[in-house]
């Protein structure tokens, strides 16, 4: 599902976001991206994203070769990719309904489909009760569970979630946790970039850990503390 081949990003002040990095993420998996800031997580969600170009290799994401795609294309490899952020990103004048509506209106779907899966969608993530009300009026979790079923409204097989916890307490991080496993469960692919130790180690998923641009653990069962020798996953 995403394949890194040979993946580097050099930035135009010469400082370096990822070298010669090999990533096989297979449909289903929930992955873990750990590592100090810097490190070059944020240069490898923004890659998948295609919001930067690498210097060199090749990226694939659904059988899609994403670094010969031109501009106007860019809109539909995104189509497939749900994403969540630390701050959540709402907009503050609409509901929560219209928040998750949105999504759906960008990418044209009709007045119908979004009657039926926007309080699907909201009850999946337990804010059915909450759809009226504006992120003002919502706790931190309720305005990331809102971010999540914007996130997943459309169906998208993937979710990238870039440190979604990291503005949240403890038992309210794993409310967010335990959404985004049960999303992971219906089978969508979760890449999630974290900070959290305890999290990363209580869960025992995958954990890919970069450094300094490389990578150096990919560990299946893995956890934020534990060493081993790194062992690239080739495409």
């Amino acid at each position: 599902m995403i394949y890194l081949q040979n993946v580097s990003k050099t930035y135009s002040n010469g400082a370096l976001g990822l070298t010669n990095t090999n990533i096989s993420i297979e449909k289903g998996e929930f992955v873990f991206i750990t590592g100090n800031s810097g490190s070059g997580k944020s240069t490898l969600l923004r890659l998948l994203l295609k919001e930067i170009e690498p210097t060199h290799g090749k990226i694939i994401i659904n059988n899609k070769d994403v670094t010969k795609l031109k501009r106007k294309q860019i809109p539909y490899l995104r189509r497939d990719i749900g994403i969540v952020f630390q701050d959540f990103r709402l907009l503050p004048n609409k509901t929560v309904y219209e928040n998750v509506a949105f999504a759906m209106q960008i990418v044209g779907a009709s007045g119908r489909e979004i009657r039926k899966n926007v309080p699907i969608t909201l009850g999946l993530v337990g804010l059915a009760r909450k759809a009226r009300c504006y992120p003002h009026e919502l706790s931190g979790g309720e305005q990331q569970r809102t971010a999540l079923a914007r996130a997943i409204v459309n169906n998208s097989p993937i979710l990238i979630a870039d440190e979604p916890t990291g503005n949240l307490d403890p038992s309210t991080s794993w409310e967010i946790m335990n959404c985004l496993q049960d999303i992971n469960k219906r089978g969508v692919t979760v890449v999630m970039a974290t900070h959290e130790r305890e999290i990363v180690n209580a869960l025992k998923k995958r954990v890919i850990e970069i450094t300094n641009g490389s990578i150096t653990k990919d560990m299946y069962e893995g956890g934020y503390d534990d060493e081993m020798e790194y062992s690239q996953v080739f495409v």
